[in-house]
Parts: structure tokens; sequence; C-alpha cells
């Protein structure tokens, strides 16, 4: 899995740096009972495609943006919707538009990911690491614990029991709500 990256200060999501393909479910978010949305237009893209480090191979163009908001709904459908059976044919979907090249270098051997249409590069990126993912550890993809989060999360923790997107966040808010209805109890 990837190290988090540096906190863009143009990046407003609460929660950065996870696996791609959660990273793009994480760009919709709650803040202050309002859902928010960072791939509402190709600047969020930008930023979007920033924080992954894919903006040096693929353009924040109208198309490339129409692609990856279908991977995420795609993605969002298998790991938080009742039917993953329609989730999983819009993975697959997705999936067909690229393939992996098997290369040899100087370094030795290799896989290149290939894509019939670039604007499909990114989208392509994330159903594949969605794939990565399953094949790894399945039950370390999780969403956020808390009933008003909607961050999902790849658990790195060494025991896997990790329930929050964010300890300082989520974990703390829920431990303030049992404290103030055991206060109240008492």
């Amino acid at each position: 899995m990837t190290a988090a990256a540096p906190r863009d200060p143009h990046d407003p999501r609460p929660l950065v740096g996870e696996p791609l393909s959660l990273d793009l479910l994480n760009t919709r978010w709650m803040a202050d009972g309002v859902r928010q949305d960072l791939l509402t237009d190709t600047e969020g893209l930008t930023v979007w495609l920033a924080a992954n480090r894919l903006d040096d191979r693929f353009g924040a163009d109208e198309a490339t943006l129409e692609h990856v908001l279908r991977a995420r709904d795609a993605i969002s459908t298998v790991v938080d919707g009742p039917d993953a059976t329609a989730g999983i044919a819009r993975v697959n979907k997705i999936l067909g538009h690229g393939r992996i090249r098997a290369t040899l270098s100087p370094e030795g051997p290799g896989e290149e990911p290939e894509f019939k249409d670039a604007t499909w590069g990114a989208a392509w990126l994330a159903a594949r690491d969605y794939l990565t993912l399953l094949a790894t550890a399945p039950d370390r993809i999780r969403p956020c614990a808390h009933e008003a989060c909607t961050l999902h999360f790849f658990d790195t923790s060494r025991n896997g029991t990790r329930r929050w997107c964010s300890m300082a966040a989520c974990g703390n808010r829920a431990k303030a709500s049992r404290h103030y209805a055991r206060a109240r109890e008492a």
C-alpha cells in the first residue's frame, strides 16, 4: 500500500493517502452535515490526480472526469451497495478499458498498464487497485464506523481492529457521545 502523501493545502478532504480506489471513494465526504464532493469539476479532478501522483500521466479534462466518476460509482456500488452483482458488472466494464502488459527492462521483469483510450487511465487504475485490495485482504476494506461519516479506509493496523477513518475526528466524536450518554444516565 502507498504511504500517506503530504497534505496538499488545496485538497479539502479530511482523509487522504488511502489506496487509490478508496481515495477515489473518499472524494465524497460529510462536513457539518453537508455532503461534499471534490469531483464536481475538472479543478477537483486536478486536485485528486495530483494527490495520487497521476497528474503527470493523465489530463484533467471532461472525459477523464466522466470516466473517474463512473469508476467511483462502480466501486462504491461494490463496497457499499446491497447489489454487489450490479457493481461487479460496472467494475468489470471499467476494467475492459485497459490491460496489463508484461515488460522486461534492465531492472528485470515488470508490468505496464495500457489503455484503449488514455482518458480511461485513472479510472482503470482505481478499479485495478480495488482488485489488488480484494486479493490482499478484503476484510480490511472498511467504512468508518461513525454513523455520520461516509469515508473508507484500508485497515493496516496490526490486529485489524481499526474502526474509524480518523481517531482524532470520528473516533473522538464517538467516544464523546458515549461519555455524554453515560453522564445523562447517571
